[in-house]
Protein backbone atom coordinates (compact mmCIF):
# COMPACT_ATOMS: atom_id res chain seq x y z
CA UNK A 1 0.00 0.00 0.00
CA UNK A 2 3.10 2.29 0.96
CA UNK A 3 4.55 1.68 -1.97
CA UNK A 4 1.56 2.59 -4.36
CA UNK A 5 1.70 6.14 -2.71
CA UNK A 6 4.84 6.89 -3.76
CA UNK A 7 4.63 5.56 -7.16
CA UNK A 8 5.79 7.39 -10.11
CA UNK A 9 5.09 5.94 -13.43
CA UNK A 10 4.45 6.86 -16.92
CA UNK A 11 0.46 7.27 -16.40
CA UNK A 12 0.74 9.02 -13.30
CA UNK A 13 2.55 11.66 -14.99
CA UNK A 14 -0.39 12.28 -17.72
CA UNK A 15 -3.18 12.25 -14.51
CA UNK A 16 -0.68 14.42 -12.68
CA UNK A 17 -1.12 17.60 -15.71
CA UNK A 18 -4.85 16.42 -16.36
CA UNK A 19 -5.17 17.65 -12.62
CA UNK A 20 -2.95 20.83 -12.59
CA UNK A 21 -4.52 21.77 -16.30
CA UNK A 22 -7.69 19.70 -16.84
CA UNK A 23 -8.82 22.43 -19.80
CA UNK A 24 -5.46 22.93 -21.70
CA UNK A 25 -4.87 21.64 -24.72
CA UNK A 26 -2.58 18.73 -24.81
CA UNK A 27 -2.07 17.45 -28.04
CA UNK A 28 -3.92 18.46 -31.28
CA UNK A 29 -3.54 16.48 -34.30
CA UNK A 30 -4.84 17.97 -37.52
CA UNK A 31 -8.74 19.23 -36.80
CA UNK A 32 -8.82 17.44 -33.65
CA UNK A 33 -7.29 18.63 -30.45
CA UNK A 34 -7.52 17.01 -27.23
CA UNK A 35 -7.53 18.35 -23.80
CA UNK A 36 -5.48 17.18 -21.02
CA UNK A 37 -8.67 16.00 -19.12
CA UNK A 38 -9.91 14.49 -22.83
CA UNK A 39 -6.59 12.93 -23.67
CA UNK A 40 -6.51 11.03 -19.59
CA UNK A 41 -10.15 10.59 -20.42
CA UNK A 42 -9.39 8.53 -23.47
CA UNK A 43 -5.81 6.98 -22.60
CA UNK A 44 -8.26 5.57 -19.71
CA UNK A 45 -11.26 4.21 -21.86
CA UNK A 46 -8.60 2.23 -23.68
CA UNK A 47 -6.62 0.93 -20.95
CA UNK A 48 -10.13 -0.48 -19.77
CA UNK A 49 -10.78 -2.12 -23.06
CA UNK A 50 -7.59 -3.77 -23.12
CA UNK A 51 -7.84 -5.42 -19.33
CA UNK A 52 -11.39 -6.15 -20.25
CA UNK A 53 -10.05 -7.72 -23.23
CA UNK A 54 -7.72 -10.06 -21.00
CA UNK A 55 -4.63 -8.37 -21.91
CA UNK A 56 -2.11 -8.60 -18.93
CA UNK A 57 0.84 -7.18 -17.19
CA UNK A 58 4.09 -7.42 -18.60
CA UNK A 59 2.70 -8.51 -22.14
CA UNK A 60 3.85 -6.88 -25.35
CA UNK A 61 1.95 -4.83 -26.92
CA UNK A 62 3.62 -3.07 -30.52
CA UNK A 63 2.55 -0.50 -32.31
CA UNK A 64 3.38 -0.08 -35.91
CA UNK A 65 2.73 3.26 -36.76
CA UNK A 66 3.05 6.53 -38.61
CA UNK A 67 2.58 9.76 -36.34
CA UNK A 68 -0.57 10.09 -35.02
CA UNK A 69 -2.73 11.23 -32.32
CA UNK A 70 -3.87 7.57 -31.49
CA UNK A 71 -0.41 6.65 -31.45
CA UNK A 72 0.30 8.85 -28.12
CA UNK A 73 -2.92 7.81 -26.72
CA UNK A 74 -2.30 4.26 -27.32
CA UNK A 75 1.36 4.63 -25.52
CA UNK A 76 -0.09 5.49 -22.35
CA UNK A 77 -2.65 3.35 -22.25
CA UNK A 78 -0.56 0.86 -22.63
CA UNK A 79 1.50 1.80 -19.69
CA UNK A 80 -1.34 2.42 -17.64
CA UNK A 81 -2.44 -1.51 -17.51
CA UNK A 82 1.82 -2.44 -16.95
CA UNK A 83 1.98 -3.69 -20.62
CA UNK A 84 4.85 -2.84 -22.26
CA UNK A 85 4.70 -0.93 -25.33
CA UNK A 86 6.95 -2.06 -28.40
CA UNK A 87 6.97 1.02 -30.81
CA UNK A 88 8.37 -0.41 -34.58
CA UNK A 89 10.12 1.92 -37.10
CA UNK A 90 7.07 1.38 -39.95
CA UNK A 91 9.43 1.51 -42.58
CA UNK A 92 10.96 -1.70 -41.76
CA UNK A 93 10.03 -4.63 -44.20
CA UNK A 94 7.90 -7.28 -43.48
CA UNK A 95 11.14 -9.84 -42.45
CA UNK A 96 12.46 -7.28 -40.66
CA UNK A 97 9.15 -6.57 -38.67
CA UNK A 98 8.89 -10.60 -38.44
CA UNK A 99 11.69 -10.56 -36.52
CA UNK A 100 10.85 -7.69 -34.11
CA UNK A 101 7.51 -10.02 -33.47
CA UNK A 102 9.33 -13.33 -32.86
CA UNK A 103 11.45 -11.71 -30.55
CA UNK A 104 9.17 -9.71 -28.35
CA UNK A 105 6.04 -12.09 -28.96
CA UNK A 106 3.49 -9.43 -28.65
CA UNK A 107 0.19 -10.27 -27.65
CA UNK A 108 -1.70 -6.96 -29.06
CA UNK A 109 -0.79 -4.74 -32.12
CA UNK A 110 -1.88 -1.14 -33.11
CA UNK A 111 -1.54 -0.31 -36.55
CA UNK A 112 -2.28 2.80 -38.94
CA UNK A 113 -3.35 1.76 -42.26
CA UNK A 114 -0.21 2.58 -44.08
CA UNK A 115 1.10 -0.40 -42.14
CA UNK A 116 -1.65 -2.96 -42.51
CA UNK A 117 -0.01 -5.23 -44.97
CA UNK A 118 3.31 -5.02 -43.40
CA UNK A 119 1.89 -6.12 -39.93
CA UNK A 120 -0.92 -8.76 -41.59
CA UNK A 121 2.37 -10.31 -43.34
CA UNK A 122 4.54 -9.75 -40.63
CA UNK A 123 1.58 -10.86 -38.37
CA UNK A 124 0.36 -13.99 -39.68
CA UNK A 125 0.51 -17.30 -37.53
CA UNK A 126 1.70 -15.69 -34.37
CA UNK A 127 0.59 -17.92 -31.85
CA UNK A 128 1.16 -15.23 -29.55
CA UNK A 129 -1.23 -12.34 -30.70
CA UNK A 130 -4.97 -12.02 -29.46
CA UNK A 131 -5.56 -8.69 -30.41
CA UNK A 132 -5.20 -6.33 -33.71
CA UNK A 133 -6.09 -2.51 -33.72
CA UNK A 134 -6.67 -0.29 -36.31
CA UNK A 135 -5.58 3.25 -36.00
CA UNK A 136 -6.08 6.60 -37.19
CA UNK A 137 -9.10 5.94 -39.31
CA UNK A 138 -13.12 5.18 -38.93
CA UNK A 139 -12.43 2.51 -41.76
CA UNK A 140 -13.72 -1.17 -40.52
CA UNK A 141 -11.76 -4.36 -42.07
CA UNK A 142 -12.30 -7.79 -41.28
CA UNK A 143 -10.18 -8.88 -37.89
CA UNK A 144 -9.10 -5.84 -37.23
CA UNK A 145 -10.70 -3.83 -34.35
CA UNK A 146 -11.09 0.28 -35.07
CA UNK A 147 -9.57 2.13 -31.99
CA UNK A 148 -12.08 5.17 -32.30
CA UNK A 149 -15.33 2.78 -32.14
CA UNK A 150 -13.52 0.00 -29.79
CA UNK A 151 -13.23 2.33 -26.74
CA UNK A 152 -16.53 4.42 -26.97
CA UNK A 153 -18.79 3.90 -24.03
CA UNK A 154 -15.90 2.48 -21.62
CA UNK A 155 -15.23 3.85 -18.56
CA UNK A 156 -13.15 6.93 -17.74
CA UNK A 157 -11.62 6.26 -14.62
CA UNK A 158 -8.13 5.58 -14.46
CA UNK A 159 -8.04 1.16 -13.67
CA UNK A 160 -6.36 -0.18 -10.53
CA UNK A 161 -3.42 -1.67 -11.75
CA UNK A 162 0.04 -2.40 -9.31
CA UNK A 163 2.60 -0.76 -11.51
CA UNK A 164 6.28 -0.80 -9.88
CA UNK A 165 8.52 2.27 -11.41
CA UNK A 166 11.11 -0.59 -11.87
CA UNK A 167 8.82 -2.43 -14.13
CA UNK A 168 10.03 -2.17 -18.06
CA UNK A 169 7.64 0.26 -19.88
CA UNK A 170 8.76 0.38 -23.42
CA UNK A 171 10.96 -2.44 -25.58
CA UNK A 172 12.78 0.04 -28.45
CA UNK A 173 14.43 -1.90 -30.95
CA UNK A 174 18.20 -0.11 -32.07
CA UNK A 175 17.91 1.02 -35.80
CA UNK A 176 20.77 -1.70 -35.50
CA UNK A 177 24.85 -1.70 -36.56
CA UNK A 178 24.73 -5.37 -36.35
CA UNK A 179 23.17 -7.90 -38.63
CA UNK A 180 19.73 -8.27 -35.88
CA UNK A 181 18.48 -4.92 -33.83
CA UNK A 182 18.22 -5.66 -30.07
CA UNK A 183 15.63 -4.57 -27.76
CA UNK A 184 16.25 -1.87 -25.36
CA UNK A 185 14.46 -2.28 -22.30
CA UNK A 186 13.38 1.49 -20.47
CA UNK A 187 11.46 0.93 -17.02
CA UNK A 188 9.44 3.84 -15.82
CA UNK A 189 12.37 5.30 -13.83
CA UNK A 190 14.33 5.52 -16.92
CA UNK A 191 12.67 7.13 -18.79
CA UNK A 192 10.71 9.95 -15.50
CA UNK A 193 14.66 10.49 -14.86
CA UNK A 194 15.43 11.45 -18.35
CA UNK A 195 12.40 13.57 -18.79
CA UNK A 196 13.39 15.76 -15.56
CA UNK A 197 16.72 15.92 -17.45
CA UNK A 198 15.40 16.85 -20.56
CA UNK A 199 13.02 19.63 -18.87
CA UNK A 200 15.63 20.90 -16.70
CA UNK A 201 18.55 21.08 -19.86
CA UNK A 202 16.04 21.69 -22.57
CA UNK A 203 14.48 24.73 -20.62
CA UNK A 204 10.53 23.74 -21.36
CA UNK A 205 8.22 25.56 -19.88
CA UNK A 206 4.77 25.17 -19.07
CA UNK A 207 3.78 27.82 -21.60
CA UNK A 208 5.80 26.04 -24.65
CA UNK A 209 4.28 24.89 -27.69
CA UNK A 210 6.10 21.91 -28.95
CA UNK A 211 5.42 20.23 -32.98
CA UNK A 212 6.33 16.65 -32.90
CA UNK A 213 7.73 15.88 -36.27
CA UNK A 214 10.30 13.06 -35.98
CA UNK A 215 8.73 9.46 -35.72
CA UNK A 216 6.82 8.53 -33.01
CA UNK A 217 8.42 5.02 -32.60
CA UNK A 218 12.06 6.61 -32.01
CA UNK A 219 13.27 7.71 -28.57
CA UNK A 220 14.03 10.99 -29.20
CA UNK A 221 10.82 12.26 -30.11
CA UNK A 222 9.03 10.13 -27.99
CA UNK A 223 10.95 10.37 -24.95
CA UNK A 224 13.14 13.38 -25.27
CA UNK A 225 10.13 15.50 -26.21
CA UNK A 226 6.54 14.31 -26.32
CA UNK A 227 6.99 12.51 -22.94
CA UNK A 228 8.77 15.66 -20.73
CA UNK A 229 5.95 17.92 -22.42
CA UNK A 230 2.78 16.00 -21.37
CA UNK A 231 4.94 15.70 -17.78
CA UNK A 232 5.16 19.42 -17.40
CA UNK A 233 1.56 19.68 -18.78
CA UNK A 234 3.04 22.08 -22.40
CA UNK A 235 1.24 21.68 -25.08
CA UNK A 236 2.09 19.86 -29.08
CA UNK A 237 1.01 19.05 -32.51
CA UNK A 238 1.49 16.30 -33.93
CA UNK A 239 2.40 15.84 -38.12
CA UNK A 240 2.70 12.86 -39.96
CA UNK A 241 5.83 13.36 -41.44
CA UNK A 242 8.90 15.91 -41.03
CA UNK A 243 8.44 17.23 -44.74
CA UNK A 244 9.14 20.78 -45.25
CA UNK A 245 6.29 22.49 -46.53
CA UNK A 246 4.10 20.63 -43.68
CA UNK A 247 6.72 21.56 -41.00
CA UNK A 248 6.64 25.37 -42.13
CA UNK A 249 3.31 25.94 -42.26
CA UNK A 250 2.74 24.07 -39.06
CA UNK A 251 5.18 26.48 -37.24
CA UNK A 252 3.89 29.35 -38.35
CA UNK A 253 -0.37 28.68 -38.24
CA UNK A 254 0.13 26.91 -35.00
CA UNK A 255 3.04 29.37 -33.67
CA UNK A 256 5.22 26.94 -32.00
CA UNK A 257 7.69 27.99 -29.80
CA UNK A 258 9.98 24.66 -29.82
CA UNK A 259 11.58 22.35 -32.66
CA UNK A 260 13.12 19.06 -32.32
CA UNK A 261 15.04 17.91 -35.67
CA UNK A 262 18.26 16.22 -36.99
CA UNK A 263 20.38 18.90 -39.07
CA UNK A 264 19.29 17.12 -42.50
CA UNK A 265 15.65 18.11 -42.19
CA UNK A 266 16.53 21.50 -40.57
CA UNK A 267 18.87 21.56 -44.16
CA UNK A 268 15.55 20.76 -45.82
CA UNK A 269 13.73 23.47 -44.25
CA UNK A 270 15.59 26.77 -44.84
CA UNK A 271 17.17 25.63 -48.22
CA UNK A 272 13.28 25.39 -49.58
CA UNK A 273 12.50 28.10 -52.14
CA UNK A 274 9.23 28.63 -50.13
CA UNK A 275 11.28 29.43 -46.64
CA UNK A 276 10.69 32.12 -45.12
CA UNK A 277 12.18 33.66 -42.33
CA UNK A 278 9.40 35.78 -41.27
CA UNK A 279 7.10 33.15 -40.74
CA UNK A 280 8.87 31.41 -38.11
CA UNK A 281 8.68 34.53 -35.91
CA UNK A 282 7.08 32.50 -33.07
CA UNK A 283 9.74 29.64 -32.88
CA UNK A 284 12.22 30.07 -29.76
CA UNK A 285 14.00 27.06 -29.05
CA UNK A 286 15.14 24.70 -31.82
CA UNK A 287 17.59 21.14 -30.86
CA UNK A 288 19.75 19.40 -32.96
CA UNK A 289 20.13 15.87 -32.30
CA UNK A 290 20.24 12.09 -33.30
CA UNK A 291 23.51 12.90 -35.45
CA UNK A 292 26.54 15.38 -35.08
CA UNK A 293 25.88 19.06 -36.46
CA UNK A 294 28.50 20.36 -38.62
CA UNK A 295 29.75 23.78 -37.68
CA UNK A 296 28.67 25.34 -40.93
CA UNK A 297 24.97 24.16 -40.27
CA UNK A 298 24.91 25.42 -37.29
CA UNK A 299 26.60 28.92 -37.91
CA UNK A 300 23.95 29.57 -41.33
CA UNK A 301 20.74 28.64 -38.89
CA UNK A 302 21.97 31.61 -36.32
CA UNK A 303 22.29 33.43 -38.91
CA UNK A 304 18.79 32.83 -40.70
CA UNK A 305 17.17 33.37 -37.82
CA UNK A 306 19.18 35.06 -35.26
CA UNK A 307 16.03 35.36 -32.07
CA UNK A 308 15.90 31.63 -32.18
CA UNK A 309 18.43 29.70 -29.28
CA UNK A 310 20.35 26.15 -30.49
CA UNK A 311 20.77 23.91 -27.96
CA UNK A 312 23.04 20.13 -29.64
CA UNK A 313 22.72 17.08 -28.52
CA UNK A 314 24.05 13.78 -27.78
CA UNK A 315 22.78 10.36 -26.95
CA UNK A 316 21.54 7.10 -27.83
CA UNK A 317 18.18 4.91 -26.99
CA UNK A 318 19.90 2.76 -24.59
CA UNK A 319 20.09 6.25 -22.17
CA UNK A 320 16.35 6.70 -22.96
CA UNK A 321 18.05 8.95 -24.87
CA UNK A 322 19.80 11.80 -23.32
CA UNK A 323 22.78 11.71 -22.43
CA UNK A 324 24.68 15.40 -23.10
CA UNK A 325 23.82 18.81 -23.72
CA UNK A 326 25.34 22.33 -25.51
CA UNK A 327 23.64 25.17 -24.10
CA UNK A 328 22.57 28.49 -26.68
CA UNK A 329 25.08 30.01 -24.76
CA UNK A 330 27.93 27.93 -25.64
CA UNK A 331 27.37 27.57 -29.20
CA UNK A 332 30.46 29.82 -30.54
CA UNK A 333 32.86 29.17 -27.43
CA UNK A 334 32.54 25.22 -27.58
CA UNK A 335 31.13 24.76 -31.17
CA UNK A 336 31.60 21.38 -32.26
CA UNK A 337 31.40 19.37 -28.73
CA UNK A 338 28.23 17.77 -27.64
CA UNK A 339 28.53 19.96 -24.63
CA UNK A 340 28.41 18.50 -20.55
CA UNK A 341 26.41 15.58 -18.94
CA UNK A 342 22.92 16.71 -18.80
CA UNK A 343 21.26 17.01 -15.13
CA UNK A 344 20.91 12.93 -14.28
CA UNK A 345 23.98 11.80 -16.20
CA UNK A 346 27.49 11.13 -15.43
CA UNK A 347 29.98 10.25 -18.23
CA UNK A 348 33.42 9.68 -19.00
CA UNK A 349 35.85 8.63 -21.22
CA UNK A 350 38.05 5.28 -20.90
CA UNK A 351 40.73 3.11 -22.59
CA UNK A 352 40.38 -0.67 -23.56
CA UNK A 353 40.68 -1.96 -20.23
CA UNK A 354 38.41 0.68 -18.65
CA UNK A 355 40.86 2.66 -17.26
CA UNK A 356 39.81 6.62 -17.10
CA UNK A 357 42.02 8.77 -20.08
CA UNK A 358 42.71 12.43 -19.43
CA UNK A 359 41.70 15.24 -21.12
CA UNK A 360 42.30 15.47 -25.07
CA UNK A 361 42.60 11.74 -24.63
CA UNK A 362 40.31 9.63 -27.20
CA UNK A 363 38.48 6.70 -25.50
CA UNK A 364 35.12 5.57 -25.31
CA UNK A 365 32.37 7.13 -24.00
CA UNK A 366 30.54 5.58 -20.76
CA UNK A 367 27.79 6.55 -18.94
CA UNK A 368 26.18 6.11 -15.33
CA UNK A 369 22.82 7.25 -15.12
CA UNK A 370 18.81 6.35 -13.87
CA UNK A 371 18.27 7.13 -17.62
CA UNK A 372 20.12 3.96 -18.87
CA UNK A 373 18.28 1.01 -19.80
CA UNK A 374 17.44 -2.18 -17.87
CA UNK A 375 19.64 -3.88 -20.44
CA UNK A 376 18.61 -5.86 -23.40
CA UNK A 377 15.44 -7.90 -24.18
CA UNK A 378 16.33 -11.97 -24.28
CA UNK A 379 19.81 -10.81 -24.41
CA UNK A 380 21.88 -12.12 -21.44
CA UNK A 381 25.52 -11.53 -22.79
CA UNK A 382 24.93 -8.55 -24.99
CA UNK A 383 23.46 -6.98 -21.60
CA UNK A 384 26.44 -7.94 -19.72
CA UNK A 385 29.08 -6.77 -22.05
CA UNK A 386 27.25 -3.51 -22.17
CA UNK A 387 27.66 -3.01 -18.59
CA UNK A 388 31.48 -3.86 -18.23
CA UNK A 389 33.09 -2.35 -14.88
CA UNK A 390 29.96 -1.47 -13.84
CA UNK A 391 29.13 1.38 -16.76
CA UNK A 392 27.27 1.68 -19.69
CA UNK A 393 29.40 1.75 -22.81
CA UNK A 394 28.23 3.44 -25.61
CA UNK A 395 30.30 2.04 -28.22
CA UNK A 396 31.10 6.20 -29.21
CA UNK A 397 34.37 7.38 -29.54
CA UNK A 398 35.31 10.53 -27.73
CA UNK A 399 37.30 13.31 -25.61
CA UNK A 400 36.72 15.59 -22.78
CA UNK A 401 39.13 19.12 -23.24
CA UNK A 402 39.99 20.62 -20.16
CA UNK A 403 36.50 22.35 -19.43
CA UNK A 404 35.09 18.84 -19.40
CA UNK A 405 32.99 19.45 -23.02
CA UNK A 406 32.76 16.18 -24.87
CA UNK A 407 33.87 15.84 -28.52
CA UNK A 408 32.44 12.72 -30.06
CA UNK A 409 34.62 11.75 -32.62
CA UNK A 410 32.99 8.35 -34.33
CA UNK A 411 31.52 5.11 -33.42
CA UNK A 412 33.94 2.02 -33.18
CA UNK A 413 32.71 0.87 -36.61
CA UNK A 414 33.12 4.45 -38.42
CA UNK A 415 36.60 4.98 -37.57
CA UNK A 416 38.64 4.75 -40.52
CA UNK A 417 42.13 3.18 -40.54
CA UNK A 418 43.85 3.53 -43.32
CA UNK A 419 47.89 3.69 -44.31
CA UNK A 420 47.90 2.76 -40.39
CA UNK A 421 46.28 5.57 -39.37
CA UNK A 422 42.96 6.34 -38.10
CA UNK A 423 41.02 9.10 -39.50
CA UNK A 424 37.86 10.14 -37.93
CA UNK A 425 35.07 10.23 -40.70
CA UNK A 426 33.36 13.13 -38.27
CA UNK A 427 36.54 15.22 -38.99
CA UNK A 428 36.54 14.71 -42.85
CA UNK A 429 33.49 15.77 -43.05
CA UNK A 430 33.55 18.97 -41.34
CA UNK A 431 35.99 20.19 -43.57
CA UNK A 432 34.00 19.49 -46.37
CA UNK A 433 30.57 20.71 -45.22
CA UNK A 434 33.21 24.07 -45.36
CA UNK A 435 33.17 24.21 -49.03
CA UNK A 436 30.67 26.75 -50.78
CA UNK A 437 29.00 23.69 -52.72
CA UNK A 438 28.22 21.60 -50.49
CA UNK A 439 24.76 20.43 -49.10
CA UNK A 440 25.30 17.37 -47.53
CA UNK A 441 28.45 15.13 -46.56
CA UNK A 442 29.11 11.27 -45.30
CA UNK A 443 32.74 9.75 -45.13
CA UNK A 444 32.91 6.33 -45.01
CA UNK A 445 36.12 4.10 -45.36
CA UNK A 446 35.88 1.59 -48.41
CA UNK A 447 38.17 -1.24 -49.26
CA UNK A 448 41.52 -1.05 -50.44
CA UNK A 449 44.44 -3.26 -51.61
CA UNK A 450 46.88 -0.43 -50.39
CA UNK A 451 45.51 1.47 -47.83
CA UNK A 452 43.46 -1.01 -45.99
CA UNK A 453 40.48 1.58 -46.41
CA UNK A 454 40.06 4.43 -48.12
CA UNK A 455 38.77 7.25 -46.96
CA UNK A 456 36.18 8.15 -49.55
CA UNK A 457 33.72 11.23 -49.18
CA UNK A 458 29.99 11.03 -50.70
CA UNK A 459 28.37 14.47 -51.57
CA UNK A 460 24.90 16.07 -52.06
CA UNK A 461 26.20 19.30 -53.83
CA UNK A 462 24.13 22.22 -53.77
CA UNK A 463 20.93 22.81 -55.77
CA UNK A 464 22.02 24.53 -58.69
CA UNK A 465 26.06 24.16 -57.91
CA UNK A 466 28.46 21.94 -59.96
CA UNK A 467 31.33 20.83 -58.03
CA UNK A 468 34.02 19.19 -59.53
CA UNK A 469 36.03 16.25 -57.46
CA UNK A 470 39.78 17.26 -58.01
CA UNK A 471 38.88 20.90 -57.11
CA UNK A 472 37.11 19.45 -53.47
CA UNK A 473 40.25 17.13 -52.98
CA UNK A 474 42.49 19.86 -53.34
CA UNK A 475 40.41 22.55 -51.44
CA UNK A 476 40.62 19.51 -48.71
CA UNK A 477 44.17 19.08 -49.04
CA UNK A 478 44.61 23.41 -47.78
CA UNK A 479 42.83 22.49 -44.67
CA UNK A 480 43.86 18.82 -43.35
CA UNK A 481 46.87 16.29 -43.55
CA UNK A 482 46.94 14.14 -46.35
CA UNK A 483 46.22 10.97 -45.27
CA UNK A 484 43.35 12.25 -43.97
CA UNK A 485 42.19 13.31 -47.42
CA UNK A 486 39.46 11.59 -49.56
CA UNK A 487 41.12 9.15 -51.79
CA UNK A 488 37.65 9.05 -53.67
CA UNK A 489 34.70 11.49 -53.92
CA UNK A 490 31.12 10.14 -55.09
CA UNK A 491 28.39 12.77 -56.05
CA UNK A 492 24.99 11.63 -55.49
CA UNK A 493 21.68 13.30 -54.91
CA UNK A 494 20.84 11.73 -51.46
CA UNK A 495 21.34 9.27 -48.54
CA UNK A 496 20.24 6.44 -47.51
CA UNK A 497 18.71 7.10 -43.54
CA UNK A 498 16.99 5.84 -40.65
CA UNK A 499 14.21 7.13 -39.38
CA UNK A 500 15.77 9.53 -37.08
CA UNK A 501 17.44 11.17 -40.42
CA UNK A 502 21.09 9.77 -39.58
CA UNK A 503 22.78 8.54 -42.65
CA UNK A 504 23.20 4.88 -42.88
CA UNK A 505 26.94 4.83 -43.06
CA UNK A 506 26.55 0.71 -43.58
CA UNK A 507 24.79 1.08 -46.42
CA UNK A 508 27.27 3.32 -48.37
CA UNK A 509 29.99 1.03 -47.18
CA UNK A 510 27.87 -1.82 -48.80
CA UNK A 511 27.16 0.38 -52.02
CA UNK A 512 30.75 1.27 -52.68
CA UNK A 513 32.12 -1.20 -51.39
CA UNK A 514 33.97 -2.47 -54.83
CA UNK A 515 34.73 1.64 -55.95
CA UNK A 516 38.47 0.91 -55.73
CA UNK A 517 38.33 -1.87 -58.28
CA UNK A 518 36.01 0.20 -60.35
CA UNK A 519 38.19 3.15 -60.39
CA UNK A 520 41.14 0.86 -61.91
CA UNK A 521 39.11 -0.18 -64.83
Amino acid sequence: MAERVRRHTIGDTLRRSRKRNPNKPALKWKDTQLTFLELDEKVNQLANRLLAEGLNKGERVAILATNGLDFAIAHYAISRIGAIGVPINFMLKPSEVLYIFQHCEPAAIFVSPKCIETAEIAAEGMKSLRLKILMDTDEVLSGWLTLSDWINGGSKEEPDVEIDYHDVVNILYTSGTESRPKGVMLTHRNLISEYASCIVDFHFEKDDKLIHAMPLFHSAQLHAFLGPSIYLGSSGVIVETPQPEVLMDTISREQITQFFCPPAVWLAVIRHEKFRPGDFQSLRKCYFGASATPMEVLKEAREILPEVRFWNTYGQTEAAPFATVLYPEEQLDKIGTVGRPCLNMETKVVDEFNRDVPAGRIGEIVHRSPHVMAGYYREKQKSKAAFADQWFHSGDLGFFDEDGYLTVVDRKKDMIKTGGENVSSLEVEEVIYQHPDVSEVSVVGIPHPHWTEAVTAVIVPKPGRSLEKAELIAFCKVKMADYKVPKFVVLTDGFPRNPSGKILKRELRRLYQNLANEMKT
